[in-house]
């Protein structure tokens, strides 16, 4: 029973991973499968990482992080979809691409949708000698997610090359918005 809860939960916490890998799929067609393991691997790291780090820190900062994470999480990735958005109406000279490839974007793309899961680890500060299957298990299927999210992308990014980078903005933007109602609801 444990195990199948903590599945779920990390196909739950997966799914912005996923949907952040379609979109990097969609704007590079051609990404290579050593270049998709290593944004697969950050995005699992992350999401991995944060439910230790809320586990750790949920003593001390969760009354300070807990009320605004969602509007951060919202922040970053309605930046990163803006800015896919606008840089796909430009004029084709002009045109500057959101590589997910660089460092720095993957980096912001992961830690936006993994913020969610240090939520996670405030609450399991009362299962300590479980963490770190609860980890493995995460971090295996948001890499599972994402590498299946990347090649979803690909195949599918020939055929709306035109419209790729739009609809990925759109995604981070609605992701960004999902993450924002769900925890304004909760309020």
């Amino acid at each position: 029973m444990f195990y199948t809860t903590i599945i779920i939960l990390a196909m739950g916490l997966s799914v912005d991973s996923f949907a952040v890998s379609v979109t990097s799929g969609l704007s590079l067609p051609k990404i290579r499968f050593f270049e998709a393991v290593k944004l697969a691997f950050l995005m699992a790291l992350f999401q991995a990482a944060m439910p230790v780090i809320g586990w750790f820190l949920e003593a001390s900062v969760r009354n300070y992080i807990e009320p605004v994470d969602h509007w951060i999480a919202f922040g970053l990735l309605g930046l990163l979809g803006g800015k896919m958005i606008i840089e796909n109406l430009r004029i084709k000279e002009e045109k500057k691409f959101l590589d997910p490839m660089i460092f720095r974007v993957a980096l912001m793309l992961a830690f936006a949708t993994s913020i969610d899961a240090m939520a996670v680890g405030f609450s399991l500060a009362m299962i300590m000698e479980k963490l770190t299957p609860i980890v493995l298990i995460i971090g295996s299927i948001t890499f599972i997610a994402s590498m299946l999210g990347i090649l979803i992308g690909k195949k599918t990014g020939p055929k709306v090359s035109k419209y790729a980078e739009i609809t990925g903005g759109i995604i981070l933007i609605a992701i960004g918005l999902k993450i924002l109602l769900e925890h304004l609801q909760a309020s």
